[in-house]
């Protein structure tokens, strides 16, 4: 298992081969990578991204044991950066491998959906206006509560 929270890009590729290493027993590998993003009307310039060290790894820890519970997860990634970043930097990557695409699919989803709400990350936006923290959205709680 990868937990990593990060200034530093990371590499897709990378971070999967580590995973993989010399295993044959893997039949699929899910990613997914979040990017900030610039809505057409915020003309974002910056986000910050904050956490509290120590805790945050051992919340995505605990996300990532939920998941194992549920699906047949043979391993998993989670690189969350923190920081500055600006539109189309990547944020965060979730890989899991597994035997099985649905199990690797499944598992997946619901680390994002439940890091997006369990993990202790706070994000300030920066653009034309000023400056200003990011609220939680109640479609990231929907998302959550669905599983």
């Amino acid at each position: 298992m990868i937990i990593q929270v990060q200034k530093e890009d990371f590499d897709i590729s990378d971070i999967n081969r580590q995973l993989l290493g010399s295993r044959s027993d893997i039949g699929a590998i899910t990613s997914f990578i979040g990017l900030v993003r610039d809505l057409p009307d915020s003309h974002l310039q910056l986000m910050t991204l904050e956490h509290y060290p120590g805790m945050t790894e051992k919340s995505l820890q605990s996300i990532v044991e939920q998941a194992c519970q549920r699906w047949a997860v043979q391993d998993c990634a989670i690189v969350h950066r923190v920081g500055s970043l600006k539109p189309s930097d990547q944020i965060v990557l979730v890989s899991v491998l597994s035997a099985h695409r649905k199990d690797a699919f499944s598992a997946c989803e619901f680390i994002m959906d439940y890091l997006k709400t369990d993990a202790p990350f706070w994000k300030k936006e920066v653009d034309e206006h000023g400056e200003k923290w990011v609220e939680a959205k109640a479609s990231d709680a929907d998302a959550r509560e669905a599983w």
